[in-house]
């Protein structure tokens, strides 16, 4: 049973609730800091309507991922998906190192005592984007969706900068000195920096057709090699694009057999992979003469 529909309906409703979650934290920061007058708070909020932006654009990547395919893409939209990864990857350090400059520009400045109720909605954010991101890295990986493992760690660099703002905050209402929150925001921001570059060259790697990982590959050569009439696997090509993933299998049969059972064996192989590999989109068989038997 093809479980793909599925897991795009579960990427997508994912991408979703961190749509509606990071679009309220940011007017309800965006409202705490003008009334608390707290310059962190309000960049804050400006980070989480930032992050409502590129839920938009994994959304976007994931419907347009699901389009059948047509004339002009033949083998589907799905890379829209890593594409979509790409472009959060890259917000991530953009977002970074606007935040990590505008905290090095709030070096030397007085920060005003802001009030608890503001601090506690500083605490509860921390808490919010942590569980978003270890719900969506559960749910990317389930999937195998990049745009949606990309927007996890989107959330959780988000954890680790309004953690900073938040005993920034505590720090100065007990009266430290106010460059304690720029500083934690520098050392935060370049942090995610290096994890927005690990994201990026992972999709980008997804969209350069990346060999799939080895134990998804052994998985298919033992499904294909189990096939009677097949000798050997030749060659195993497992490429992934979006949520699926398309492999080119060469397999070895007997050179004496007939065209006919040979294109029959191809079948078979290529049916029983598409039944126990649901995440297979489609697959390539090609026919080699077994190498000990053709001599």
């Amino acid at each position: 049973m093809n479980d793909t529909p599925t897991r795009y309906r579960d990427a997508f409703r994912a991408a979703l609730i961190g749509l509606v979650v990071n679009l309220t934290l940011g007017l309800v920061k965006m409202f705490a800091g003008v009334v608390a007058r707290s310059s962190a708070l309000i960049a804050d909020a400006v980070n989480s309507l930032g992050d409502a932006l590129t839920s938009l654009a994994v959304l976007y990547g994931l419907n347009i991922a699901q389009r059948p395919a047509d004339a002009e893409h033949p083998y589907g939209h799905m890379r829209a998906e890593g594409i979509a990864a790409t472009n959060v990857a890259i917000g991530i350090i953009i977002s970074a190192g606007i935040v990590g400059w505008e905290a090095m520009m709030r070096f030397g400045e007085i920060a005003p005592r802001t009030p608890w109720w503001a601090i506690a909605i500083a605490g509860g954010n921390v808490v919010l984007k942590e569980w978003l991101f270890q719900y969506k890295l559960s749910v990317g990986r389930r999937t195998r969706s990049a745009s949606i493992i990309a927007n996890a760690w989107d959330h959780r660099s988000d954890a680790l900068c309004s953690l900073a703002v938040f005993a920034g905050l505590l720090i100065i209402r007990w009266g430290g000195p106010g460059w304690i929150d720029a500083l934690a925001a520098i050392i935060v921001s370049m942090g995610v920096i290096a994890s927005g570059i690990h994201l990026f060259r992972s999709s980008a790697s997804e969209l350069m057709d990346e060999q799939a990982d080895p134990e998804f590959l052994a998985s298919i050569h033992k499904t294909a090699l189990a096939v009677t009439g097949v000798e050997d696997v030749e060659t195993l090509l497992v490429r992934k694009v979006g949520l699926e993933y398309f492999a080119d299998v060469h397999i070895e049969v007997n050179p004496s057999i007939t065209v006919d059972f040979g294109h029959r064996i191809g079948h078979d192989v290529k049916d029983r992979l598409l039944k126990q590999h649901p995440e297979l989109r489609d697959v390539l068989i090609h026919l080699e003469p077994h190498r000990d038997q053709a001599d």
